[in-house]
């Protein structure tokens, strides 16, 4: 039996042309895709307007294993979803193979992050700008405080800019932070965090005891814009201002690339996954296992240098 299947793209490129008015590269785009599905189930010995769910499941599977991304499994499967349609519609098929398919799922991006090292980096920029002093003195000792801050408790930027000033009047190290919901966590403070937000502190409090009226704010970073604090896009700019002195590059860097660098340092170093939950104020644990991918390298690791089996193949090398 002669295979058609090639003349009825034909048809359905011309029907989608003629009826839908699609567009030439929509049109140039299925029928690649489609020529593309009927050689892969031809090697198969399959006609594609015979085939099955399951011919089209392999030939999905096929793209995954070419390392073809979800988005572009997705407009194939977009493709022979309109071009089964279209047979069905026109009776030249009883089913739709299609109809049962589910969509490639997207795989979830990893997160961006900073190594130790670049890190170290830039907290060191903001400590020594921060004690060269000078006519902008307080927004150095600002930066220095908002980076050690943020770094030593992954808060959102949202959360770090509108802390509120009595954070100053707390003793230990321990920050109540506010988050999504208005739901409220605890996040331990490093030594460096909190020399920094006093030294920060108490230059703000001078110029404000210096200022003709007093000021007053209750924001631990205050503005003159419309919230009263600090906004995050200001901070943002700054950020990158200081990732450039200090060698890294502007792109790489954000407020939120330091939230993860937060996350991503606890955990290659051993913490429970639950617990960066917790700090990092995720109300689903599905939200932190985007940096499972360091714990499967942390994994890796200890089975590799700790595990007998393993030392004993090193020592045979």
């Amino acid at each position: 039996m002669s295979d058609l299947s090639a003349a009825y793209v034909e048809s359905f490129l011309e029907m989608m042309s003629a009826e839908r008015g699609a567009a030439a590269n929509t049109l140039q785009s299925y029928e690649r895709d489609l020529i593309d599905a009927l050689s892969f189930l031809r090697t198969r010995g399959t006609r594609l307007i015979d085939a099955s769910a399951d011919d089209l499941r392999s030939y999905l599977s096929h793209l995954a294993s070419e390392g073809f991304k979800s988005s572009s499994q997705a407009r194939r499967l977009s493709a022979l979803r309109q071009f089964y349609k279209f047979l069905y519609a026109e009776g030249l098929r009883g089913d739709d193979p299609t109809g049962i398919l589910d969509a490639p799922k997207k795989g979830r991006a990893l997160p961006k992050t900073l190594s130790i090292d670049d890190v170290s980096r830039l907290i060191g920029q903001a400590e020594t700008e921060a004690a060269t002093g000078g006519e902008d003195a307080l927004a150095k000792l600002r930066m220095h405080a908002l980076i050690e801050l943020l770094y030593a408790t992954g808060m959102r930027v949202s959360e770090l800019v509108s802390l509120p000033a009595s954070v100053l009047s707390q003793n230990g190290r321990f920050l109540v932070i506010r988050g999504k919901g208005n739901k409220e966590r605890l996040v331990p403070l490093s030594q460096a965090a909190l020399r920094a937000m006093r030294a920060y502190g108490e230059a703000l409090r001078v110029r404000n005891a210096a200022a003709d009226p007093p000021e007053e704010s209750p924001w631990l970073f205050p503005s003159h814009g419309k919230t009263g604090f600090l906004p995050r896009q200001v901070f943002a700019r700054d950020l990158k201002g200081l990732a450039a002195r200090a060698g890294i590059r502007i792109t790489a860097i954000s407020p939120h690339v330091l939230r993860h660098a937060f996350a991503s340092h606890l955990l290659a170093n051993g913490a429970d996954l639950r617990a960066v939950q917790e700090l990092l104020g995720h109300s689903d644990i599905s939200t932190t296992q985007i940096y499972t991918h360091v714990l499967e390298e942390r994994l890796h690791d200890l089975v590799q240098n700790h595990h007998p089996l393993a030392k004993q193949a090193k020592k045979q090398d």
